[in-house]
């Protein structure tokens, strides 16, 4: 009895491994590393920041690095693109080194037509550019014309790219929330377009202004949540996000971390202060 017993056990414990085995198979994983650091006006000092992040990814088998909106730059249209370029080429070195992509928040003069944009660029595990999404629904004041940063950069059509064969797409702040006080522009559904072009990942890089105020708390902070969450359950999309964590006194404006297709929370940093959150996301195969 005893061994008939042991042999059906046995049994039972090969077909949970094999049924183990052929689920993974029919999975593609994407191991993802959202940086919620701080962003300053200072180039050196941002890409010493990026690079500690960088090395945490690395440490932790990441396939890519999300950074804040502005993380190299500084969230400002006037930076020193030299002083930027060199730093960047650092920092995409030590990634394609390690075999690492990125998806790295920051301004940047594009050489061709010289305009100045808002962007995540997006480099895959070898180093190669595969270009940048830049961000669509700038802040702008209600006077006509608009004051603010909606006359500082220039914005290109939305696209998505690919990272470990999984097709992904880009999003920087109030591009995914709309927020209705922040810009005089109608909400286009940025993340729906990115879900309905394929994406099943979106990089969501944020820079959000707070101050620590009941305003704050009580309207831009759920708002900023609440719209996410939403907007993954509606795309049914993967939605991974990184804030700037400056000042380490006042809460992010927005969570970092990594939301399922459901809209709940899969991994999500504390609210306040530097972490690098690593989290495997695991879609199914493409028929």
């Amino acid at each position: 009895m005893n061994q008939r017993s042991d042999f059906f056990l046995t049994l039972f414990s090969i077909y949970l491994i094999l049924n183990s085995f052929v689920s993974a198979l029919g999975q593609t994983k994407l191991r993802v590393a959202s940086a919620q650091i701080p962003v300053s006006v200072n180039i050196l000092k941002n890409s010493a920041t990026i690079l500690e992040a960088l090395d945490f990814a690395i440490k932790e088998n990441a396939d890519i690095l999300l950074t804040p909106e502005g993380s190299l730059s500084g969230y400002s249209p006037k930076f020193d693109q030299a002083l930027l370029d060199k730093e960047l080429k650092t920092i995409v070195k030590r990634a394609s080194k390690a075999g690492i992509a990125l998806a790295l928040g920051t301004c940047f003069i594009e050489p061709g037509d010289k305009n100045c944009y808002n962007q995540i660029r997006f480099y895959d595990s070898s180093g190669k550019f595969l270009g940048f999404h830049s961000k669509t629904l700038l802040c702008g004041s209600f006077s006509n014309p608009p004051q603010g940063e909606i006359n500082d950069y220039a914005t290109s059509p939305l696209r998505t790219f690919e990272i470990k064969g999984i097709r992904v797409g880009g999003l920087i702040c109030n591009d995914m929330w709309a927020n209705p006080q922040c810009t005089p522009m109608p909400d286009p559904h940025l993340s729906q377009k990115l879900s309905k072009a394929g994406a099943k990942v979106i990089f969501l890089a944020i820079n959000g202004g707070r101050d620590g105020g009941s305003w704050s708390e009580e309207v831009n902070w759920p708002y900023h949540e609440v719209n996410m969450r939403m907007r993954a359950a509606a795309g049914r999309v993967w939605v991974v996000s990184a804030d700037n964590s400056f000042p380490h006194t006042v809460p992010c404006s927005a969570p970092s971390g990594i939301l399922k297709p459901n809209g709940q929370w899969a991994k999500q940093a504390p609210r306040m202060g530097k972490h690098v959150t690593v989290h495997t996301i695991e879609l199914p195969e493409k028929n």
